[in-house]
């Protein structure tokens, strides 16, 4: 199976995401499309290779497609360093890590982890809501279960909310874990994926609005969360 990338421009809602989706998908041999309204970007998995010709002949008039070895990154609109893409990360991160050792100073590792989680959620979670519809197609470019199930997609930022308040209330502690581990180990086995693959997409777990290129600090970011809740679950039971 071949991962091929395009980049589709003329794209200006999430009906022509649908459109595209649909022609793309109509072309023989190819197994899965996934279009990113945001990026502009189409991901298809074929059998064999599908030329541009192709591609262009089942587009109506108004889009256009080139090889997506054509185009910068997808998050390069200026000579931006390295650091300086990642700095909403970083900053957000920093916050959320002071946060919750400044209301947890005289407390228990145990408060600081579950606050830290708690906030990251929320946090999280308010940045894909800015730019709701189109999060779940920029989601479903490296998360398995969202490619799969295009629901999960549109429900994630909620599972993120609820699993947020869970934390900081300190209700069902069991269970948010449990889930964020599931969750997060789903998505980080999507992330080392595009790693590997040297793909250049689009992290969201930011959302959409903040260009956020994906990296192996996404991978670091999934790893303290996951890291977290197995050291929950140890404490629980120690």
């Amino acid at each position: 199976m071949k991962q091929l990338q395009y980049k589709i421009s003329g794209m200006t809602c999430s009906s022509c995401v649908a459109t595209v989706t649909k022609a793309i998908e109509s072309i023989r041999n190819v197994k899965n499309v996934t279009v990113s309204l945001d990026s502009g970007l189409a991901v298809v998995e074929s059998n064999e290779d599908v030329s541009i010709d192709v591609i262009h002949s089942v587009l109506p008039d108004k889009f256009s497609v080139k090889p997506f070895k054509y185009f910068e990154d997808v998050n390069a609109d200026d000579k931006e360093s390295f650091l300086a893409k990642l700095f909403p990360l970083i900053l957000i991160l920093s916050y959320i890590s002071l946060t919750s050792i400044i209301i947890n100073f005289n407390q228990s590792l145990d408060d600081l982890m579950m606050d830290f989680m708690g906030i990251f959620f929320i946090v999280f979670s308010f940045f894909k809501f800015l730019d709701y519809k189109s999060f779940p197609n920029s989601f479903a470019m490296y998360d398995p279960l969202a490619k799969a199930l295009p629901l999960y997609g549109w429900i994630y930022p909620f599972i993120e909310t609820i699993l947020g308040l869970m934390f900081l209330f300190r209700f069902q502690l069991f269970t948010s874990i449990i889930i964020t581990i599931l969750l997060l180990g789903i998505t980080t086995y999507g992330v080392v994926n595009v790693l590997k693959n040297k793909q250049t997409i689009q992290c969201a777990c930011l959302g959409t609005a903040i260009k956020l290129p994906m990296t192996v600090a996404t991978l670091i970011e999934n790893g303290i969360m996951i890291m977290m809740a197995l050291i929950s679950i140890l404490r629980m039971y120690a």
